[in-house]
């Protein structure tokens, strides 16, 4: 099945073929394209999973020249939380996603099997992204993490239209990329029942596999909460084999892949991201 990607350039990092306007920019890395040695082989952008810090820096150095903007590297502790952020902001603050209205400064989330979640407001005045696990996706009843960035979103927005009068009413577009696909993601009964519990819908998102144990579909969940918020073009990851990052070893980290028992011997893995601008 064809992916709607284009490659960026470097590597074979992965852009959204997705009607954002002119002024929104994202990029998807995978592991193709950097300096790291195996197991992070070789585009690995994480300082958290045993890296060399030398590599991971050149590997961010990288990004920065390819992209032409830095990007903020969030520590992601599967939550809800959102930073707002400006040139000011430091790497390491403790959020899920992020949001700016500021030019040439990339919401960036890190992913090695979650979902990552791009958002942007219809006219260009506000990017967004979101780390989509399971936990932060869920949330707490319906506070879970896309929850909270569409709300962060109206925030920023708001003042904005308030200042601009001619700016529309605020609408949302959004794009998933690559994640542990339905035929991988093995998950619980108390995982099931935790998006059951908001929307019942929930259940044909998961297929069961017997001893209270299901295969959940990620990037499907996700649509139905994004729905449920009045978002309705959604683009991206349908679920299918290629968005996969447990069934495509090549070009994707997974942690589940390759941190789990049978993995690729070394108990950790790299990380990729997901990059959103305004130019």
């Amino acid at each position: 099945m064809n992916l709607d990607l284009k490659p960026a350039g470097a590597g074979d990092w992965l852009v959204p073929d997705w009607p954002a306007p002119e002024n929104v920019r994202a990029v998807f890395t995978t592991r193709q394209g950097g300096v790291s040695n195996i197991p992070y082989d070789s585009m690995n952008l994480g300082d958290h999973v045993g890296d060399a810090r030398a590599h991971v820096d050149a590997n961010r150095v990288l990004l920065a020249r390819a992209t032409g903007v830095r990007s903020v590297f969030l520590k992601q502790v599967h939550g809800s939380e959102v930073a707002l952020l400006d040139t000011a902001v430091a790497d390491g603050q403790q959020a899920d996603a992020c949001v700016t209205t500021r030019r040439q400064l990339a919401c960036t989330i890190m992913v090695a099997d979650c979902l990552p979640v791009l958002l942007c407001t219809e006219d260009g005045s506000v990017v967004a992204a979101a780390h989509a696990g399971w936990r932060g996706l869920a949330g707490a009843g319906r506070g879970g993490v896309l929850e909270s960035i569409h709300a962060s979103i109206d925030t920023s927005y708001e003042p904005l239209r308030q200042q601009v009068r001619t700016l529309p009413t605020m609408k949302i577009i959004a794009w998933l990329g690559p994640c542990i696909g339905p035929t991988a993601f093995e998950v619980g009964r108390e995982v099931k029942a935790a998006f059951e519990t908001v929307q019942p819908e929930a259940a044909r998102c998961f297929t069961a596999i017997g001893a209270g144990k299901y295969l959940a579909n990620l990037s499907g969940l996700a649509r139905l909460r994004l729905q449920a918020l009045g978002i309705t073009q959604i683009y991206g990851n349908d679920g299918s084999a290629p968005w996969c990052t447990a069934g495509n070893a090549s070009r994707f980290f997974s942690h589940r892949r390759d941190a789990g028992t049978g993995g690729n011997g070394f108990g950790t893995t790299g990380r990729m991201a997901a990059a959103i601008w305004r130019d």
